[in-house]
């Protein structure tokens, strides 16, 4: 007996129902002719993940329910074809004051245009970007069901993403009769996240001896990234197949049995490194965004610093350089080997590259305010005032000609406030959003020794990387005049905000009382400004995003 099942690994739309069950139905088409008689698709496939408060429009639900009904029509002809599809079900029931929930995450099981199964998500995440409870109620129920050719068939037992991290629901499907897991998933990237994953899932195929087939979701949405990476383990737990991060698979499992036992023949594609892994995640971030989003392109302020440079570097790899604009807006206090680095990067880059001075303009300003600021000294309030030049420059060259601003701050930045509100942080997306200044370094030279996606080795120059980080709005200013050593804010910042240490406990790891007292107070007092900062693409397990949701008026201290 052999069943041959394919993964689906595909980048869907949210809300694009009919584009995602096109690319359902031609894939189911083209591998039915291949053999395959068992089809995964990932969780909630048929809407894209996450559709947030769509979930809530009954509108959105039945369009959703036409469209699952679409897709089984359309396979109909497909003789013994299983098709598992991911989609949510069900709605409100109102009165006149309240509404009971009844919506699932659920998956139907199709053959020969009939829903044969219908599966509804067990455990419900509602942690860091999760809100599956704000939308859906947890079923009840388990699902079992037979795939192959008559007399040729395995017995599989269906789960959901988190069902999959608990015990229960695998042994109850095991105990259904279940010879075979398949889970089917949109788990978001974080570093680190994929081998995670597969270990979790090594244990739950060691807890029930059953193999498990892992289908997962990629792409981009918003501020997550989904990395695929789809993946299979036999009942000892070893991986025997593997798709591809970062990219649309269709990973082909063949299955057998041999004396009772289910044994699985597939590619297993390598590991990534960890900064291979986050440079492609945030290249995949990136390219999606601007591209279901529908913008031609992308422009930039390039600065001769690190962050724009790397953020340019991550734009040509994501969009191609001719998608991709530069601007140096050189000011009084631009340093010249800052529009030497500025100009060489862009050549490296093959970027349209473009100079603005916001000499007069500062000046200008500076003029209007005379009198106002009569016997001042000048302070951060000319300094943002250079950063909102460029901002307003910025925004006006994205309202001409439609290419989406990048900005270019990065997690310690905006974690202690270190940028300027309607200046530096005027924009659309902001790629580099949750990686910390020393990670901003590392990938920098990562990256220079890389070149994944064919667009020019050694980008960045190498002064670059190697000179004190500057805002440069100020004679000879450095940002360690304002800030602790990003080697210490950064490890600061990630036990603080990300793993929720207290201000005693990090100084009891070692840290510096004051430094900590710093940091921490300008964590909650920037609050303000990260509420209106562009959405950015989260790869660390807490992003200043939907995993961040902190009051502005505050005064807890620890």
């Amino acid at each position: 007996m052999t069943l041959k099942i394919c993964v689906a690994q595909i980048d869907f739309v949210v809300g694009d129902l009919t584009g995602n069950s096109k690319k359902i139905i031609d894939l189911a088409r083209s591998v039915y002719a291949d053999g395959v008689r068992l089809l995964l698709t990932p969780e909630l496939a048929i809407c894209g993940y996450a559709a947030e408060d769509l979930f809530l429009r009954p509108a959105f639900i039945t369009a959703c329910d036409d469209a699952v009904k679409t897709v089984a029509r359309e396979l109909a002809g497909l003789k013994n074809l299983t098709l598992v599809l991911g989609h949510p079900s069900g709605g409100d029931s109102r009165t006149r004051s309240v509404a009971v929930q009844s919506r699932h995450n659920a998956a139907s099981v199709l053959r020969e245009g009939k829903v044969v199964a219908h599966y509804a998500k067990r455990e419900l995440p509602n942690y860091q970007v999760f809100d599956e409870r704000r939308y859906f109620t947890p079923g009840r129920d388990i699902c079992v069901f037979e795939a192959g050719e008559p007399g040729h068939t395995i017995k599989v037992g269906l789960l959901i993403c988190e069902d999959a991290w608990f015990e229960e629901p695998a042994r109850l499907t095991k105990a259904a009769g279940a010879e075979l897991l398949a889970v089917i998933n949109a788990s978001p990237f974080h570093i680190g996240k994929g081998n995670e994953r597969e270990q979790m899932m090594r244990e739950r195929v060691r807890d029930c001896a059953l193999p498990l087939v892992y289908a997962h979701l990629v792409g981009g949405q918003d501020e997550v990234v989904f990395e695929g990476r789809s993946f299979v383990l036999d009942a000892d737990g070893a991986v025997v197949g593997r798709a591809a991060s970062f990219v649309e698979a269709s990973l082909m499992v063949e299955t057998k049995r041999e004396g009772g036992v289910l044994r699985f023949s597939a590619e297993v594609a390598a590991e990534n490194s960890p900064q291979a892994d986050l440079w492609h995640a945030l290249v995949l971030g990136v390219r999606d965004y601007i591209g279901k989003n529908g913008f031609p392109g992308v422009l930039l302020g390039l600065s001769g610093g690190i962050d724009s440079a790397l953020v340019l570097a991550l734009a040509v790899d994501a969009l191609g350089k001719d998608r991709v604009r530069t601007v140096m807006m050189p000011s009084p206090y631009t340093a010249d080997i800052s529009w030497i680095d500025a100009r060489e990067m862009a050549q490296r880059m093959g970027v349209r590259y473009d100079e603005i001075s916001i000499v007069p303009e500062f000046e200008a300003f500076k003029l209007s305010l005379a009198a106002q600021f009569k016997g001042l000294a000048e302070d951060t309030t000319e300094e943002n005032i250079q950063a909102r030049i460029r901002g307003t420059l910025l925004m006006a060259l994205s309202n001409k000609f439609g290419s989406i601003v990048l900005t270019t701050g990065n997690k310690s930045e905006m974690a202690t406030g270190y940028c300027t509100l309607y200046g530096d942080m005027a924009g659309g997306f902001a790629a580099i959003k949750d990686l910390a200044k020393t990670t901003v370094f590392e990938l920098a030279r990562w990256r220079n020794g890389n070149d994944p996606y064919g667009s020019g080795s050694e980008p960045i120059p190498q002064r670059i990387i190697t000179r004190p980080p500057s805002a440069e709005l100020r004679p000879d200013q450095t940002d360690q005049d304002s800030l602790p050593d990003y080697a210490i804010l950064d490890a600061i910042l990630e036990r603080y905000m990300e793993n929720d240490q207290s201000i005693d406990e990090i100084v009891a790891a070692g840290f510096a009382l004051a430094d900590v007292e710093k940091v921490t107070r300008l964590i909650k007092i920037n609050e303000y400004k990260r509420r209106q900062a562009p959405v950015g693409i989260r790869v660390t397990h807490r992003s200043f995003g939907k995993d961040w949701r902190y009051p502005i008026t505050n005064r807890f201290r620890a």
